[in-house]
């Protein structure tokens, strides 16, 4: 079954396109909020979290990553 119109058809390719290359560079262990030199990389100029299908880290690295941005905020570390 197709889309009805030509851009209902280009934003579902644009929404279902493949993920970049997995990212498996970051060591685990050093993600903790008292390294915020590492969880600025995945934090934009203006201090957003940069979503996972930019980065390209997988589910869960991406879940631990969120958390300790967040813990790291608190404390005013980042």
């Amino acid at each position: 079954m197709q889309p009805k119109t030509k851009e209902r058809l280009s934003n579902f390719r644009r929404a279902n396109r493949r993920m970049p290359r997995r990212r498996m560079d970051i060591p685990t262990d050093k993600l903790v909020y008292k390294n915020p030199e590492l969880l600025a990389k995945f934090t934009s100029e203006t201090g957003k979290i940069i979503p996972r299908r930019i980065t390209g880290v997988s589910a869960w690295i991406h879940r631990k990553i969120v958390r300790e941005i967040k813990r790291a905020r608190a404390v005013n570390m980042m």
